[in-house]
């Protein structure tokens, strides 16, 4: 799929609900379809692009070792608002931010946005925690937008979300939202597609996602350093291990356990058992927070503040962007070049493959 145009994007659309409309039920198969590398996953939005802006007007003032309870403090809630608008109408190319949302976000079928679920993956480890400004705008689209019911949106973390609403009490949510810090925890099992394991093992999943139960996941990553196996970074394909269970990548197969977890449908949607494409599209938006970041980690302070924020709609794609054009080019931060180009390469991709020439779209 060499420079797909959004024309592309939306016949795939038409094709794809058609078939919904056929067979509306959404829910994990018991077969193991295996995703079609280089399939659609979203097929409103070009699955390769990503869009990220800078803009030292979202923090008021310079503090790159601080607490996140003094970010809050700091954070300028309005103009995160203003540019995550802007983010989503670069993302689809459009100018209008009420366009560019409903463009994102697509509502199951055979369901009103009332009765719609969305859950929202944030990491919760350590001292680095999502800011409240860019977690309210993702809830305040799906609720003032939208019309989705805010108790019908939870924010999680399976794994570190344990004092979640008590350690990281997120402002300015609409009325119901649910922080649901673990959600219960990470405890049924679910097939695994290659490259770990060959395709033949199981890994525990949060059981909302096991069983089908979430129609909307989106995915709010942080930008920090880790294990130089997982490509020297953690971003929203790492944002995963509170999804599944973590341990696997302090195995062998490591690498190979994060890019097998991020290619299943308890991620990317539920697929056609035979040939292996999205029928549904699960997570519709990967956003990274950047306003503050750190070369190294995933505990302690965040040591930069680069006051950057970016959006795509597929995962690995987010991350390789960014760890190439933000973390090594931008910042000048070391990354393991071959974990990071699988990132690309086990999703059926090359860089030449990716808009802009291969370039982080800066709004």
């Amino acid at each position: 799929m060499n420079h797909i145009s959004r024309r592309q994007f939306i016949k795939k659309a038409v094709v794809a609900g058609s078939t919904l409309a056929v067979s509306p039920m959404i829910f994990v198969p018991k077969a193991r379809a295996f995703w079609e590398k280089k399939s659609i996953v979203h097929p409103n939005v070009n699955n390769l692009r990503v869009v990220g802006i800078t803009d030292p007007k979202m923090i008021n003032g310079v503090r790159p070792v601080t607490s996140w309870s003094l970010q809050e403090k700091m954070v300028v809630r309005d103009a995160v608002w203003e540019n995550m608008d802007k983010l989503a109408c670069g993302l689809v190319e459009t100018k209008n931010p009420a366009e560019a949302w409903r463009a994102i976000f697509i509502k199951p079928p055979k369901k009103s946005w009332t009765q719609t679920v969305v859950a929202i993956k944030t990491n919760n480890i350590s001292l680095q925690h999502t800011r409240s400004a860019v977690m309210s705008k993702v809830c305040r689209v799906f609720t003032d937008l939208l019309g989705v019911k805010g108790t019908n949106i939870h924010i999680f973390d399976g794994v570190h979300g344990g004092s979640m609403g008590k350690s990281t009490p997120f402002a300015g949510l609409p009325e119901g939202v649910r922080i649901e810090d673990q959600w219960g925890g990470i405890d049924t099992p679910v097939p695994v597609p290659p490259p770990w394991g060959d395709g033949r093992r199981t890994a525990k999943c949060l059981r909302h996602l096991a069983e089908g139960k979430v129609d909307i996941l989106v995915n709010i990553a942080l930008c920090k350093g880790h294990s130089d196996t997982l490509g020297g970074f953690t971003m929203t394909m790492k944002n995963h291990m509170g999804t599944f269970y973590p341990m696997y990548i302090h195995q062998d197969e490591a690498l190979e356990y994060l890019l097998a977890v991020n290619q299943t449908p308890q991620v990317l949607g539920p697929m056609d058992p035979k040939t292996g494409r999205v029928l549904f599209p699960l997570q519709q938006l990967c956003i990274v927070d950047a306003l503050w970041a750190s070369e190294g980690g995933p505990g302690g302070y965040p040591r930069t503040q680069p006051n950057f924020l970016a959006m795509g709609v597929l995962s690995p794609v987010v991350d390789y962007m960014l760890a190439t054009r933000f973390r090594k080019e931008k910042m000048g931060w070391d990354i393991n070049e071959e974990a990071t180009r699988r990132m690309l390469t086990e999703f059926g991709y090359r860089e030449t493959d990716l808009p802009a020439g291969g370039k982080l779209i800066e709004i």
